[in-house]
């Protein structure tokens, strides 16, 4: 820090429990040394309890959340494109601000944990057609029907602003699922605890099976159920997943197979180059039915019809799964019916036992 002569550090807030403690250090060193640190926000439109109830509470429903949203982006707004909360904040003229620093003592993305891959990294800027069109094709896997500007948002090189008015004017339902994005954000930022325990309670009593060989065929894409394994080698391989895929891989593994959300959410989270904890975190416990805003209990995708319904033409399927319809390719490894039966059993007595106590 001497070396450098600094005055000030500016950084843009990161929510994860871990990200705190490390900016809280930072911070602690810097005005040791009569540095300032100052923190923005930056990779989200509200932040923490800028929508909030009236009593100033933190919503735990998404529905009262985003009219909240909408709302507040509207006030003194000709149109929601035109919010000033979705304005730009261009910062070439401050670059000159910068530190100056020799390449040779900068520290390499390698000693950092990062290391190169043959991926394909998505296109910055979604056509606007794909945008558009999000409603009508987003749930079809065969199709290229999502924008995958999720690792762009992941890593900063986008502005969550730049996107929503984009989608503001373009596509609402688009929109809705930046303010999902918004929504599990300030769901972390208000209840931390939900890193590593359900957000209600009573789901934490939920006796899971934990099978590890099951599970291990379900990190391998070997269960026996076409949509589940097409999606999970397409994760294995790509590091993504279509969000339809996601949410029925999720409830099977949680309800079909009883294997705890927490597991499949620590294999995602290893997996995905979109990764970001508050949403991936929030999906699980949606599937599991444990988080805010969740599917209830006794919702489980049956991945059979789902696969019919969303990918009939198996189009999806075969890009993955090649051995598909040959003696290569496994028996389902468990009767849909008979584990939707034991599904419901286990989680009735969970969430029983806890209201009569």
């Amino acid at each position: 820090i001497k070396e450098y002569n600094l005055n000030h550090i500016f950084s843009n807030r990161d929510y994860e429990p871990s990200a705190i403690l490390r900016d809280n250090e930072i911070k602690k060193l810097a005005e040791s040394k009569k540095i300032s640190f100052i923190q923005y926000k930056d990779q989200v439109i509200f932040e923490s309890l800028e929508i909030s109830k009236s009593d100033n509470s933190p919503y735990t429903v998404f529905t009262p959340y985003k009219n909240k949203w909408l709302t507040k982006l509207t006030v003194d707004s000709p149109s929601i494109d035109k919010s000033y909360y979705l304005k730009s904040y261009p910062t070439e003229k401050y670059f000159s601000n910068f530190a100056k620093i020799k390449s040779e003592k900068l520290i390499s993305i390698e000693v950092l944990g990062f290391v190169p891959v043959k991926i394909k990294f998505p296109l910055q800027n979604a056509s606007p057609k794909k945008i558009i069109n999000y409603d009508k094709k987003r749930d079809y896997p065969c199709l290229e029907g999502t924008t995958k500007l999720g690792m762009h948002f992941r890593f900063g090189t986008i502005s969550i602003r730049e996107k929503a008015r984009k989608a503001a004017s373009l596509n609402l339902d688009y929109l809705n699922e930046l303010i999902w994005r918004d929504f599990y954000s300030s769901i972390l930022q208000s209840f931390p605890h939900v890193v590593l325990k359900s957000f209600k309670p009573s789901y934490d009593r939920i006796e899971w099976r934990n099978n590890i060989q099951e599970f291990d065929k379900w990190c391998q894409g070997m269960t026996g159920f076409p949509i589940i394994d097409a999606g999970m080698r397409e994760l294995n391989g790509s590091g993504f997943m279509h969000n339809r895929v996601r949410m029925i891989t999720a409830s099977f593994l949680v309800k079909n197979l009883l294997i705890d959300w927490r597991w499949g959410e620590t294999y995602f989270a290893e997996k995905l180059l979109d990764y970001e904890l508050a949403s991936n975190n929030g999906g699980w416990q949606w599937a599991a039915g444990s988080g805010t805003d969740a599917a209830p209990y006794f919702r489980i995708f049956n991945p059979i019809t789902q696969q019919n319904k969303f990918d009939g033409e198996m189009k999806y399927i075969k890009r993955w799964i090649p051995e598909i319809n040959t003696p290569a390719y496994p028996e389902p490894m468990i009767n849909i019916a008979e584990s939707r039966v034991r599904c419901l059993h286990v989680y009735k007595n969970a969430l029983y036992s806890e209201s009569i106590r």
